[in-house]
């Protein structure tokens, strides 16, 4: 495992612990949701990426702040907060609720736009002997084939098609690799 690798998971860990006892929800979302499911690590990550509700934004701002994370301005603050701490950069897309009780985007052109159903009501995932809340398996398949159509001009990226093929495999029991010869550090690309 390297160094990135090892921060990150250290990370994960930490805040995990401490929002869960400040009660601030969140969720992880992308490579490492996708990793929490599998039970391993598929490849190194570029950053580490979270849903949490909009309500809850800036009571999370000061707790990573607190925990040495400096907040940095890259999206809009109303559907995103930046962070970063020793080369450990987190995404934190914030999340709304409509009348329904359903996941929506914010604010922004798309507010009020739904997020896939069920993306927050699925098992916690585990990695190392560390649990943690993560984005359905399912939804992250919706969101890794629709993100382009969500966002034209955003390409397919080869790292999202290989996830997808893992993620559908865990769910269906159907080892991806098998007969291939190909493992999953064939499957690495950062994120």
């Amino acid at each position: 495992m390297d160094v990135r690798t090892e921060l990150q998971l250290a990370a994960i860990a930490e805040i995990t612990a401490r929002l869960g006892r400040q009660g601030i929800a969140v969720w992880l979302r992308g490579g490492w949701a996708m990793d929490f499911h599998l039970g391993r690590i598929t490849r190194p990550h570029a950053d580490v990426d979270w849903f949490c509700w909009a309500a809850a934004a800036d009571r999370l701002t000061v707790v990573l702040v607190e925990l040495g994370f400096r907040e940095y301005g890259e999206h809009d603050r109303r559907l995103q907060r930046d962070f970063l701490r020793d080369g450990v950069d987190l995404g934190v897309a914030l999340l709304g609720r409509d009348a329904e009780g359903h996941a929506v985007v914010p604010a922004g052109p798309h507010a009020g736009a739904r997020w896939p159903a069920g993306m927050l009501d699925g098992p916690p995932g585990h990695l190392d002997g560390l649990t943690c809340p993560i984005v359905s398996p399912q939804a992250q398949i919706e969101i890794k084939k629709m993100m382009p159509v969500w966002v034209p001009g955003l390409p397919r990226r080869d790292k999202d098609r290989a996830d997808i093929e893992l993620l559908t495999a865990a769910l269906t029991g159907r080892n991806p690799f098998a007969g291939s010869g190909a493992t999953a550090q064939d499957h690495r690309h950062a994120d």
